[in-house]
């Protein structure tokens, strides 16, 4: 009998531009989600190791902005700019980010946040417009390795949070 493909998972039309990452967060979703949601928590945990975040706006709503420079280790200052394109809260955020709000290579990002028993699994899919530009932010910028210290900056930061929830 031959082979129909329909066990074959189907592959996404965007694969070839899309960077996911996942993980798994010892705090409830409400949480978690909270952080992304208030200057005040992102500017403690956002970026990779050794970043640092000032913001220079910050409004949480659709069709707002978070206009923001990151600070590498080396001195290096990153102009950033998101605006948020939805909001399902505890659920899902979708966002495009990119350097300035008419950024040409402004990427689309979606975090959806699902319940795993007392945990939280975040997940970070971000669509670039180019593989070229997936391709560049991977090389050039680390962005997978990137991706994922912020999201572990994340998780310490909540748990954190938990921890001292539970003591006060």
């Amino acid at each position: 009998m031959a082979a129909t493909g329909r066990d074959v998972p189907a592959r996404s039309a965007t694969a070839d531009r899309e960077i996911v990452i996942s993980r798994a967060i010892g705090a409830p979703r409400e949480l978690v989600f909270e952080a992304f949601t208030e200057v005040r928590h992102l500017s403690r945990w956002w970026g990779p190791e050794g970043f640092t975040t000032t913001t220079r706006a910050f409004e949480f709503r659709v069709g707002g902005e978070w206009d923001f420079v990151m600070h590498g280790p080396d001195g290096t200052d990153y102009q950033e700019w998101i605006t948020w394109t939805e909001l399902t809260p505890p659920e899902r955020i979708a966002m495009l980010h990119g350097e300035a709000r008419d950024d040409p290579n402004a990427f689309e990002s979606v975090l959806t946040f699902e319940p795993d028993g007392a945990a939280t699994r975040i997940e970070m899919r971000t669509v670039f417009p180019t593989r070229e530009l997936r391709d560049q932010a991977v090389e050039k910028y680390h962005a997978i390795e990137g991706g994922r210290q912020t999201l572990g900056n994340l998780a310490a930061y909540v748990t954190e949070t938990v921890r001292k929830g539970a003591e006060g």
